[in-house]
């Protein structure tokens, strides 16, 4: 059984690989969010990484928009299509 990398093991840079494993996604998942610019990394030595701080900061984020949708969806304003992108994104009935 494979054990998520530590600290220690890793430094201060991730692999692409070692990325995937934190984050329970595919390398191939894990490139996508770098060539998106949605993931800052760095190429050395020939290989995307990942710093550590960079993934922890991108993580926090995750949880953040996570907060504000949940809270959006449960406004008022989320009833209202021209705010919600033309859906209702809830229903009181």
């Amino acid at each position: 059984m494979a054990s998520s990398p530590s600290s220690d093991a890793v430094g201060r840079f991730l692999t692409l690989a070692d990325t995937a494993e934190i984050l329970n996604l595919t390398v191939a998942e894990i490139r996508g969010l770098v060539d998106s610019g949605e993931l800052p990394a760095i190429r050395l030595g020939g290989s995307w990484r990942v710093e550590r701080v960079v993934l922890e900061s991108y993580i926090e984020a995750k949880y953040e928009e996570s907060r504000r949708m949940s809270l959006w969806q449960q406004s008022d304003f989320a009833n209202i299509p021209e705010l919600s992108g033309g859906t209702i994104l809830r229903s009181d009935h």
